[in-house]
Parts: structure tokens; C-alpha cells; sequence
């Protein structure tokens, strides 16, 4: 709503109010007017007329009062969506500035050697942005070790542990707290620097190199979260092939990623992520780690949509249901149809948002 709409509102607020209060007015003259003495014909015609024009007024007094509320409010809810949208902005702002002081404070700017990248080179303004961006989607750190954590009981036992593209390192600090030894590779540099901070053993660099100055089957468990979705085909076929050389006997495989087989994850986290290839569907990755070499792979989803976002069907009275009546039977025909459709939506569109392909070296 805007001004002149609120203006007009408390204009009309005032009028009705003037109304009421001269009708109010004559109606207490008329009652004063009528008291004292006996009653006529005139007196009660004086009394009915005052009682409907103050009546009528009330009616104008409350509906202009409503309207005025009204108008209050939409203006001030205006007024709050403006300071939240100048919040949001003020937040990722802020946050990307935060990321760029820390990245700053790690390296001053010193001269780069070649093929480095410095706090304020573009590659670096780049990392940080994306780190900030890792941080407005993907949650808070809390929260994705909260997620992360229910795969630490697959590498119980595990020695030398990696996390390909181990971003904030949340896995890696969750396998620490257990004491299981694990390090950690991320091609952001300042994604590695935030988990060095928190002394965690993590390199900046590419996955398929450090997989590669690995010694045969010296890896004792290796996981990769959301990473998959960031490689070329070619790439994911090296890396899992790598994989499958470094890793000891027995050694347990995690890879997760976004579930494209959920339409809302395709068009939501899929595609919100600008530095996304391609995704890779289930049975895909499921196929990939089995010709790789890798035994028992089993798919396992997580991040189900909550229920209030799928699909909703339709419940029919009992008495609906069991009636021979042709109306009854009609309506119950097209209910079951709304609710079959519902669930074949609901099995495409409204399923997982994750899954992990988790296999074991043979």
C-alpha cells in the first residue's frame, strides 16, 4: 500500500469519526430532550431517528477503523520487507567481507610465485566469494557437520582417512572427535585455509593429484560430499579409477551428491550452484563405483523433503467412499485419481535431496 493509499485511510478515519461523534451527540440531546417529563408520539419519532443515524454512523466508524488498520499495517509490513531485503543484502555482504579479511590475514599480499594465488588476486577475491556463497546455501558449519556426521561409522576402525574436496573440513573434525587419522584436499584455497585454522591436516590443490602422489592401496577410507556434481565425466572416471589404486582391501568408499532423481533438488541446490558440471543420477555413480572396482555399493538418501512441501491428497468420508450414489461415485473416482497423480508426483518431484553411493574396496 502506499502513502497516499495509508493517507487516504486516516483521512476517511477522521470524517467517520466526525460522524459518529455528531450523531452520537444528537442522540444524547434527544434522550436529554425526552427526559423529565411524559413521553409523546414526537419524543419516540425524535429517540427512532437518532438510535438509526447514530446506528448507521457505528457501521461507517468501524469499517473506516478497519481500513485504517489496515492500512497501517501494509505499511508497515512495507516498511519491514524493505529492512529485511537490506538485511539479506547487508548479510552476504558482510560475510564475503569477512571471508576476504581472514584470507588477508593469512597471506598480507606478499609477491605470488607462479601459479599461486594471493588474498588479493582475482583467483583469491573468486575463492572467497564462493566460500561466502558455500556459507549462505549450504548451511552453517554446524549444521552440515550435524548432517555429515552419520557417515562417521562407516570408517570406525579406518586409518588415513581422506575427504576429497573437504571444503570447512566438518568431516574430517567429526572423524578427529572420534580419533580416527584423516586428512583432507580442497581445490579452494581459502575453503583448506578455514579447516588448517581449525588444525585440521588439509591441502589446497587438485583431488586427482593428491590421489595420485598417494602410494598403492596406503588409503585406509575415502569420502567425497557434493563433489561429484563439480566434475567433468573424464575427470570422475580418473578420480575413481585413482581411487581404487590408493585404497587398501576392504576400504570403505563414501561418495554424496545432490539427487537429481528429485526434481525439487535438480531446481533448487542443483542449479543454484553455479559451479555445478553436470549431476550424476544414482544409478549412475552406483554403476561407476562398481566398474571402478569397488564391492557391496549400495545407495543410501538423506535430506528427505519435509512433508508440508509434497503433494497432498484427498480424504473422503467413509460414507462418501461406501455410497452407490452416482455423485458419490463420481467424486470418489476423481479423488482417487487426484491421489494417484500425488503420489507419482510426489515419487519424482518430492523425494530426497541427497544420496551417497557407499562401497567397499575388493
Amino acid at each position: 500500500m502506499t502513502g497516499s493509499d495509508a493517507d487516504r485511510a486516516q483521512r476517511e478515519r477522521r470524517e467517520a469519526d466526525a460522524r459518529y461523534n455528531r450523531a452520537l451527540t444528537a442522540l444524547d440531546r434527544s434522550i436529554v430532550a425526552a427526559s423529565g417529563r411524559p413521553l409523546v408520539r414526537e419524543d419516540f419519532d425524535n429517540l427512532a431517528t437518532a438510535v438509526i443515524v447514530f446506528l448507521q454512523q457505528i457501521t461507517g466508524f468501524v469499517e473506516s477503523s478497519d481500513r485504517q488498520i489496515a492500512a497501517e499495517i501494509d505499511a508497515r509490513l512495507e516498511q519491514l520487507e524493505a529492512a529485511l531485503a537490506s538485511a539479506a543484502e547487508l548479510r552476504v555482504q558482510f560475510n564475503v567481507l569477512q571471508r576476504t579479511v581472514q584470507a588477508l590475514r593469512r597471506n598480507p599480499g606478499g609477491p605470488a610465485r607462479e601459479g599461486e594465488c594471493t588474498a588479493n588476486s582475482p583467483a583469491a577475491a573468486s575463492s572467497t566469494t564462493y566460500l561466502a556463497f558455500e556459507d549462505e546455501f549450504r548451511g552453517s558449519a554446524e549444521s552440515v557437520a550435524a548432517r555429515v556426521r552419520a557417515y562417521v561409522p562407516i570408517f570406525q576402525g579406518a586409518s588415513r582417512v581422506i575427504d576429497l574436496g573437504c571444503g570447512r573440513g566438518e568431516f574430517l573434525a567429526a572423524l578427529q572427535a572420534e580419533g580416527i587419522e584423516a586428512a583432507g584436499v580442497d581445490a579452494n584455497p581459502d575453503m583448506a585455509a578455514a579447516a588448517r585454522d581449525q588444525g585440521l591436516d588439509v591441502a589446497a590443490g587438485d583431488a586427482l593429484a593428491y590421489l595420485q602422489a598417494c602410494a598403492d592401496e596406503s588409503i585406509g577410507g575415502l569420502i567425497a560430499t557434493q563433489v561429484v556434481e563439480h566434475l567433468e565425466p573424464s575427470y570422475l572416471l580418473r578420480l575413481l579409477d585413482a581411487a581404487a589404486r590408493k585404497m587398501r582391501a576392504g576400504a570403505p568408499i563414501v561418495i554424496e551428491t545432490i539427487n537429481p532423481g528429485c526434481w525439487l533438488a535438480f531446481f533448487s541446490s542443483y542449479i543454484r550452484d553455479f559451479t555445478h558440471v553436470r549431476p550424476v543420477h544414482p544409478e549412475t555413480l552406483q554403476y561407476l563405483l562398481r566398474a571402478s572396482g569397488f564391492e557391496r555399493v549400495e545407495l543410501r538418501y538423506s535430506a528427505p523433503v519435509p512433508d508440508h512441501m509434497k503433494m497432498k491428497t484427498v480424504d473422503l468420508p467413509a460414507e462418501v467412499l461406501s455410497s452407490s450414489e452416482p455423485l458419490a461415485v463420481a467424486v470418489t473416482g476423481v479423488a482417487h485419481t487426484i491421489n494417484a497423480n500425488a503420489v507419482v508426483l510426489n515419487n519424482l518431484m518430492f523425494t530426497h535431496m541427497d544420496y551417497a553411493a557407499i562401497g567397499y574396496r575388493s
